[in-house]
């Protein structure tokens, strides 16, 4: 069985700092790291490999010139190998740039069993990313999985999926592509051995012409969707101060937050 993981490469929202003026985030020079249900995905393939045996995991992922460095988190969490998509050209792409991209590389490698994705980016959550593929693809596709199996006969899958107020049993054929939730597992953290051992795994870079397309039908150019803006919340702060003792400075800001109403 081959099991492909599609990876999303993000910045460290933790470390993102926001314009007092524009409102706007400052996203220059921010470390890079996988999204939480990217990590899920790819431990859920893990886990498969160690309970089966039989299994290759392939990382796929789309990004920068970082992600050279970004992918090996990947490769130690327990990937076999990678496929990294860093050209110039990938930047700027919106959803259907990003799905055609992936499409493509999984049309490439042509063996796989099974696709694997988060049920959405930490970012964004857009959650198109794996019905865009599965169309594209021609493949059946289970959304929200919190649970998967890989059945007896190997050739059919049986997934829980979480539809909030419900969940939901399913089974269907492989291949096929499965968005999971972060319910799915708990996803580890790689002992030093495994990190060590991850830049002696093999890691494949493709551009646009590897994966059969023009550069023109991926990026900013060909992207189909514009974002006007892309903005934190406003705050209306009164920057006010109650200083002296606690019991009067306590007192102060109950008389304050009553007078706003906030208090009734």
């Amino acid at each position: 069985m081959h099991i492909l993981v599609c990876m999303k490469q993000i910045v460290d929202l933790e470390k993102i700092r926001i314009k007092a003026d524009t409102r706007e985030p400052v996203l220059d020079g921010l470390p890079v790291r996988f999204g939480d249900f990217e990590k899920n995905a790819l431990e859920e393939a893990v886990r498969i490999r160690e309970q089966r045996g039989d299994v290759k995991v392939t990382a796929v992922a789309v990004g920068n010139a970082k992600l050279t460095k970004t992918i090996k988190e990947a490769l130690a969490i327990g990937a076999d190998e990678a496929i990294i998509l860093t050209d110039p050209a990938f930047a700027g792409s919106d959803t259907a740039g990003s799905a055609r991209t992936l499409a493509r590389v999984a049309a490439k490698v042509a063996d796989y069993d099974l696709i694997l994705m988060g049920a959405g980016s930490t970012d964004d959550y857009s959650g198109q990313m794996p019905a865009r593929v599965a169309e594209l693809l021609g493949l059946p596709q289970v959304t929200y999985a919190r649970e998967l199996e890989i059945l007896a006969d190997g050739h059919r899958i049986r997934a829980v999926r979480d539809l909030e107020d419900t969940l939901e049993v399913v089974e269907v054929a492989l291949p096929a592509v499965v968005s999971v939730t972060s319910e799915i597992n708990e996803p580890r953290l790689p002992p030093l051995t495994a990190i060590l051992r991850a830049g002696r795994k093999p890691t494949h870079r493709w551009g646009p012409g590897d994966i059969g397309l023009d550069p023109g039908d991926v990026g900013a150019g060909a992207a189909t969707i514009e974002v006007l803006s892309n903005l934190a919340p406003a705050q209306d702060r009164k920057r006010v101060i109650f200083e002296g003792d606690t019991d009067a400075a306590v007192q102060a800001l109950l008389e304050a937050l009553e007078h706003e109403g906030v208090l009734a």
